[in-house]
């Protein structure tokens, strides 16, 4: 079956975080500080001076925001899928638990009481059959 290819902005925000993690992209974040607070006295550590360092870094800080958080949905959503093919996959397993991230808040709650039951229940029987001489 061909892949769909993702859009140009998934590709963008894909290659950015992964960039923006890297050792390199700290250390020209370090350099731009480095060369920005060097530069004071030849500015007289003016409000332009200071604005100049403010602005970058927030305009930087709301866009790495955005690519980040898209990163991040695309790498939640792909392990939920790849979770649920387990859950669906492994015999025993309780298949209403596939796509447990798009129920209510009351369901979720509902299956992690139900499994710490079973969990619970499955201890002590545990216990009792280690108990016996």
């Amino acid at each position: 079956m061909p892949q769909p290819h993702p859009s140009r902005f998934a590709r963008v925000a894909q290659w950015a975080s992964c960039q923006a993690g890297r050792p390199w992209a700290f250390i020209l974040a370090l350099l731009t500080v480095v060369v920005w607070a060097v530069s004071g006295p030849l500015f007289a550590w003016s409000d332009t001076w200071q604005l100049v360092i403010n602005t970058g870094t927030t305009i930087i800080t709301f866009l790495m925001v955005f690519l980040i958080q898209h990163a991040q949905n695309r790498d939640t959503q792909a392990i939920h899928v790849k979770l649920d093919e387990l859950i669906r996959a492994t015999q025993g397993a309780h298949n209403r638990l596939i796509a447990l991230e798009d129920q209510s808040e009351e369901d979720l709650a509902e299956a992690r009481a139900e499994l710490r039951r079973v969990a619970e229940t499955t201890e002590e029987a545990k216990r009792l059959v280690q108990a016996r001489p």
